[in-house]
């Protein structure tokens, strides 16, 4: 004797409603895990980018307290880019 599937309200079964939302949540997994590496190397520019612009401004002597900042701003962003380097998502679904 199997089990009954639990009934919705207009004689659909929770199997056949769920189906289609974890297809659709397997397509936007597959497509996050397709662009990660693009991800990756935005975050890794970003970093870059940041920290060259706020030495600049920093050793220049125009904007010293901002330059700092954005300095601090880029290791900061750098670490957190290494850190899902180093411990990726893993994209699976239960």
């Amino acid at each position: 004797m199997q089990p009954e599937e639990p009934i919705l309200g207009d004689g659909l079964s929770l199997v056949s409603i769920l189906s289609p939302l974890s297809d659709f949540a397997a397509l936007i997994a597959g497509y996050l895990q397709e662009i990660w590496g693009f991800l990756i190397f935005i975050g890794t520019a970003s970093a870059f980018l940041v920290v060259l612009g706020g030495a600049i401004l920093w050793l220049t002597n125009t904007n010293q307290k901002w330059g700092r900042s954005l300095v601090f701003t880029g290791i900061v962003l750098a670490i957190v880019v290494e850190y899902f380097i180093l411990f990726p998502p893993s994209f699976v679904l239960p």
